[in-house]
């Protein structure tokens, strides 16, 4: 074998640690769980209270959330290079965020999960950092 062909072959190799992001699906499925949490948002009247803290057109948030859960879930760090990023905690800061709206936050997103069909397996490794987040949000 060339020392060509074994490197193509490394570099083909599957991820032994893939990251969740991975796991997920990678750049469609995380658009698609994105999607589906800002759908369900939009059209369920449970969420309605959580739909009203955001802007009319949420086109602009769901690329915002996609890029940045890319990052956070071990792609591309997309949100990093754009112009309007800013610390997470400084963007949700000057919404009223107390318990009620972190627990629809979290049941939106876990519904989403749901929706998409995203395995268990990945459910069980993103819902407990997706409440973690939801609370460390949380400001009242």
């Amino acid at each position: 074998m060339s020392r060509r062909g074994s490197i193509h072959i490394i570099m083909n190799a599957p991820n032994p640690n893939p990251t969740v992001y991975d796991l997920l699906g990678g750049a469609t499925e995380l658009r698609r769980l994105v999607d589906q949490f800002y759908d369900l948002m939009d059209s369920v009247p449970d969420y309605a209270p959580l739909r009203a803290i955001h802007a009319p057109d949420l086109n602009p948030m769901r690329e915002k959330l996609t890029d940045w859960m890319s990052g956070w879930l071990g792609g591309p760090a997309l949100y990093d290079a754009r112009p309007d990023a800013t610390c997470i905690g400084h963007a949700h800061a000057a919404f009223t965020i107390d318990a009620a709206m972190r627990d629809q936050w979290v049941e939106c997103m876990n519904r989403a999960l749901d929706d998409c069909g995203t395995s268990e397996e990945v459910q069980a490794r993103l819902r407990p950092p997706l409440a973690a987040l939801a609370e460390f949000l949380r400001n009242h």
